[in-house]
């Protein structure tokens, strides 16, 4: 199975103002599942917490019978605020304690145009 490294690919150039965002697609074993989620949720918690660049970090499980991908989804001020993130403690635990269990990982890069309704 492939595994693709934490840094994502991408030419600079072809990004334009808007927000930095990236996707990734973590392929982990059924009995791997909870470990996994619980690791992925507290980085994300704490990415919003302390990270001022991280603008949001969703973590999406699907509802399928049988899932297999965990997807995350994560939005920064810019490109230097996620290589913060990839900097940080949280991050690296993360990383280090998830490396064996994960089978495969997909990131994809966005420039993204937020829209969203207000909070009441």
């Amino acid at each position: 199975m492939r595994k693709s490294s934490t840094e994502p690919v991408g030419d600079a150039a072809h990004r334009s103002a808007g927000r930095y965002a990236i996707t990734v697609s973590f392929t982990v074993p059924q009995e791997a599942r909870e470990a996994f989620l619980r690791l992925v949720k507290a980085n994300a918690a704490a990415s919003v917490a302390m990270e001022p660049g991280c603008r949001r970090f969703d973590v999406l499980v699907p509802l399928s019978a049988a899932p297999s991908d965990i997807v995350l989804y994560e939005i920064y001020d810019d490109r230097r605020a996620f290589e913060a993130h990839l900097a940080s403690e949280h991050f690296a635990a993360f990383d280090r304690q998830t490396k064996a269990i994960v089978t495969n990982k997909v990131i994809v890069e966005f420039d993204a145009s937020e829209n969203a309704k207000p909070q009441s």
